[in-house]
This record gives structure tokens, C-alpha cells and sequence, in this order.
């Protein structure tokens, strides 16, 4: 069991981000990451749907024999975490929960901001989250759909993404948070405009460190390290692999390996 695969979906693109994390703290670990690119965006579908594709997107890589799933998509994390950790008998660890948990120890007055998706910033799940460890937290949901296709497009460093993060953030001067929190994976791309936007004395926090950290603790707890150092990363997407080993450069700053068309049925 040490050397399968640890196993990593998202509704995308997106969830590279995680990934990078992952394999900067666990270089020795064998990966498999999947992206429903054929259903993608998630933030903007109902609970249900989303539910259901989580669930098949984590039966796909319960299939290729992983040893742990990481769900890398916030929106997923917010309505399906649960349920996966519910129905699976592998160790479920979402993106979300390993940063919630600490978030008393992060924001030292208690004002907050959650950027994320429509979908993610709906459902409440990270406000309320929050709340239950800092019942005192006054908190700033703000959903930022825009930035997510912006991302994709490509506009990393351009003027309209620019416009966009000051559009979207800038009535948080008068909030006075102390901390922003990147509730979805493809948001720590964007970290300078977005820090330039609400200042040096707001930290703001990518959940794809802490939840590397808690898998990595997780794996040691179990004993499930990988005592190799021949490491192999395998992508699957549902649909286009070739444009998500082109855009995936902009997301882990270097080519991808091959990228396979998965065969599973998905449900649209």
C-alpha cells in the first residue's frame, strides 16, 4: 500500500494548484490526478450535481487502486466532502478543512474574507465552518466567478484581471480583515494582484499548504509512505487532454507528461 498512488480530482485546472503543493512536501509520492474538464465549471451547478459527480470522479480514481483521495476543488469540498468520506472506506482529506482548522491560530482579530466560487460562497460552508472554531469571527464572503475563467483564458498578468480583483475586493478596505482566505485552487495564481489589492497587512492564505501538511501527517501516521524515490504523476482528464497539458504549464510552471483521455463513463 505505500507505493499507490495518492489520488487528486477537481472540477478542473484548478486543482494543480494543490497538487504543487503536494509534491513539493511529498516528492517521493506517486500521484494521480483527475479533472472533470468535460463538466467543468462546478461553482455555478446545485448541490446534487455536484454531489454526483464527486462521487463518480472519486470512484474513477478508487479504480486505479489509491491509497488516499484529496478533493482539490473548494465547491466540491463544500457540498460533497462528507459524503465521500461517508461512502469510501480510503481516507478522504479535503482542500478546505486542514486550513479551517487552524483558522483561529491564522486571523489574529477575527475579520475575514473567503474568496471563492459562486457555488462555494452559497452554499456557507467555509463561513460556517469558521464560525464553529471562531464564533466571534466577523467574516466577508465574496463569490469572484469572473477570476476563475480569466484564469483559464490565460490573463494571469493583464490589465482586465487587474480591474477585475480591484472590482471585486476593494470594499474590503473598509473591513479592516486581517486575513483572506483563497477559497478556490485557481485564486493563489492570481496572489499579486490580489495582494496588491488589499494591502501588505492582510495575509492572505492559499488552503493548498495545509491540506499538503495534513496529508502528509496522515500518511505518516499510517505508515503509508512511499519508501521510493522514483515517483510517477499520471493525468487524467474527461475531455480535451490536449488543452490541459498546454494550459496546465500556466498552473505548475512546467510542461505536463501525457495526459490521457479517461474511459470511464461520466454522467453529463
Amino acid at each position: 500500500m505505500t507505493t499507490d498512488p495518492i489520488g487528486i480530482f477537481d472540477s478542473g485546472f484548478g486543482g494543480l494548484t494543490v497538487l504543487k503543493a503536494i509534491r513539493s512536501l511529498l516528492p517521493s509520492e506517486n500521484i494521480i490526478y483527475f479533472g472533470d474538464t468535460a463538466r467543468l465549471p462546478y461553482g455555478t451547478k446545485s448541490r446534487e450535481t455536484i454531489q454526483r459527480y464527486s462521487i463518480e470522479n472519486a470512484s474513477f480514481l478508487i479504480e486505479q487502486g489509491i491509497k488516499v483521495l484529496v478533493v482539490a476543488c473548494h465547491t466540491a469540498c463544500s457540498f460533497a466532502l462528507e459524503e465521500l468520506q461517508k461512502k469510501f472506506e480510503i481516507p478522504v482529506i479535503g482542500v478546505t478543512t486542514p486550513m479551517i482548522e487552524q483558522v483561529a491560530q491564522i486571523s489574529k482579530r477575527g475579520k475575514i474574507a473567503v474568496l471563492g466560487t459562486r457555488g462555494t460562497i452559497a452554499s456557507g460552508a467555509y463561513q460556517n465552518a469558521i464560525q464553529k472554531i471562531l464564533p466571534t469571527a466577523e467574516i466577508s464572503p465574496i463569490a469572484c466567478q469572473l477570476l476563475v475563467h480569466l484564469v483559464e483564458e490565460g490573463y494571469i498578468d493583464h490589465p482586465i484581471t487587474a480591474m477585475a480583483t480591484f472590482e471585486y475586493l476593494h470594499s474590503l478596505k473598509n473591513k479592516e480583515i486581517d486575513t483572506l482566505i483563497l477559497g478556490c485552487t485557481h485564486f493563489p495564481l492570481l496572489l499579486k494582484q490580489i495582494q496588491q489589492t488589499v494591502g501588505p497587512n492582510v495575509q492572505v492564505i492559499d488552503p493548498a499548504q495545509f491540506c499538503a501538511a495534513a496529508l502528509k501527517k496522515l500518511l505518516e501516521e499510517k505508515q503509508c509512505l512511499n519508501p521510493l524515490h522514483e515517483p510517477t504523476t499520471q493525468f487524467f482528464v474527461s475531455d480535451d487532454p490536449e488543452k490541459f497539458r498546454l494550459l496546465g504549464k500556466t498552473f505548475l510552471g512546467h510542461s505536463l507528461p501525457e495526459v490521457s483521455l479517461s474511459n470511464y463513463v461520466f454522467e453529463i
